[in-house]
């Protein structure tokens, strides 16, 4: 099957030819945990990335005691140009499960103004990348990036035994940790942040926590970083946004004249493969953010005709879609599953709360979920759609693990800039809206006609240009 980087998350496919990480490794053995200030290690120059160093950034398994002997080895990726008049810019990527560093020549290729005003920096986060990918075998064979598309229960179980009691430290709070080290190991007081897609989400709790770090925030695609109403990880708002989404497509010149959201809604109440049918939609984007074009995926573009179609009784286009844009098989160290599942089940909160509820309990408080969701907070999809998704399913066999509550500062007092497309599914507009309202010096601005990932994938160049007015004035 064909990898893919989707969801919460994920930088361009473009990208990604840039160069980047050619080999999985588990996790790795203990160090000797840290006893000085923190520092980058064995610098040398990035491989097939000239004008960047790569050093490596040793940090606790666990910051909560970080006086434990178990630790980890991050790779860091950062510009020659020292003496950047803006300082440093930390760009977090998203998944969760992406590497940072075989990106970072891309996105300074992206964005040349910010690549000469500012020193990019770039992370293997933990659990990912060439030397600390979780490699969950079965696992990133069945869903690899793909958010939505649920795995078996014998493929959580197998990951869940690949990680034992290592599964509690792959979670934001523990990023977070690992952050604040990195920037006393570059030797600077403050930085620019930069998340896309669930590197808003890490970026926006760092800023939580420590506001003093952070001199500007850029969220792109945007995923909050408060949940609450506790559904975030029902991805109803994601579920919705398909009906806005497609009928805005539909209207596009030449019009569909017929509304393509009722066509899903008749397909998601009479085939049993709704939650395959969404997973599809949300790859789609990162390849035809307008829905109807064609001549993308090899001619098997136009996924609002296939919808159609497949409602009128012809389904062999979206069948082919399906086959086409299916999930799994991907290298680790391009994109992590078993970072994405152990983080995930580690951050949200679900319909029987969090990863510290027995899995006991858990089914019969989501068949209860199942049973009281109003058609209006899942249409044009059902309740079966909603606690179908991989979210739900992957966590729900999960075993226990430590949950990272919310930051206790949810505010961000820092100036912000939300960066959001108008056809994102992946990360819908109204996140990015609800968002806004933790960012008293934040401004919204609205790519239309975009997808996924602005600074990565956009088409124009709206967003990128309102990225370069915000940072360099």
């Amino acid at each position: 099957m064909r990898s893919r980087f989707t969801a919460v998350f994920a930088l361009t496919l473009a990208l990604a030819a840039s160069g980047g990480a050619t080999a999985a490794a588990a996790p790795q053995s203990p160090h000797t945990a840290p006893t000085s200030a923190p520092r980058l290690a064995d610098p040398h120059p990035c491989a097939g990335k000239p004008g960047f160093t790569c050093s490596f950034l040793t940090v606790p398994l666990d910051h909560r005691h970080p006086g434990r002997k178990d630790t980890l080895r991050l790779q860091v990726a950062i510009a020659d140009n020292a003496g950047a008049p803006n300082g440093v810019l930390l760009f977090l990527t998203g998944g969760p499960g992406q590497p940072g560093v075989p990106f970072i020549d891309g996105i300074s290729k992206r964005m040349p103004e910010l690549a000469k005003s500012h020193r990019f920096v770039m992370i293997d986060q933990r659990g990912t990348g060439e030397f600390g990918a979780i490699d969950c075998p079965r696992l990133q064979a069945e869903v690899d990036g793909s958010d939505i598309e649920p795995p078996t229960p014998a493929a959580v179980g197998e990951c869940a035994g690949v990680l034992g009691d290592r599964r509690h430290y792959f979670t934001t709070e523990q990023t977070v940790g690992d952050l604040d080290l990195l920037l006393r190991a570059l030797g600077v007081r403050k930085w620019t942040v930069d998340g896309v897609s669930y590197g808003t989400m890490t970026g926006a709790t760092y800023t939580a926590s420590h506001p003093q770090n952070v001199t500007r925030l850029v969220l792109d695609s945007v995923l909050p970083h408060v949940d609450p109403q506790h559904d975030d990880m029902l991805y109803l708002t994601g579920l919705r946004a398909t009906a806005r989404v497609l009928r805005d497509a539909c209207r596009a010149a030449p019009a569909c004249g017929f509304d393509p959201a009722e066509d899903l809604a008749w397909l998601a109440r009479n085939r049993e493969d709704a939650v395959l049918i969404w997973d599809m939609l949300v790859a789609y984007e990162f390849l035809d953010p307008t829905y109807r074009d064609a001549s993308a995926i090899g001619g098997l573009g136009d996924v609002v005709s296939a919808i159609h179609d497949a409602r009128h009784g012809n389904p062999g286009h979206l069948d082919r879609l399906l086959q086409v844009l299916d999930s799994g098989g991907g290298d680790p160290a391009e994109y992590s599953s078993g970072l994405h599942i152990a983080t995930i089940c580690g951050d949200g909160q679900f319909p029987w709360g969090t990863s510290e509820t027995s899995p006991a309990r858990r089914q019969a408080a989501l068949d209860l979920t199942r049973k009281h969701l109003p058609a209006r907070a899942t249409w044009p999809f059902t309740s079966d759609t909603a606690v179908g998704n991989g979210f739900i399913q992957e966590c729900l066999h999960w075993p226990w693990a430590r949950h990272t509550a919310e930051p206790r500062r949810t505010r961000l007092p820092v100036p912000v800039l939300l960066l959001n497309g108008d056809h994102d599914l992946s990360t819908p507009l109204e996140w990015a809206r609800e968002a806004l309202r933790y960012a008293p010096r934040g401004e919204l601005v609205v790519v239309r006609g975009a997808a996924h990932s602005i600074q990565n994938r956009e088409r124009g160049t709206q967003g990128r240009e309102a990225v370069v007015r915000f940072l360099n004035g």
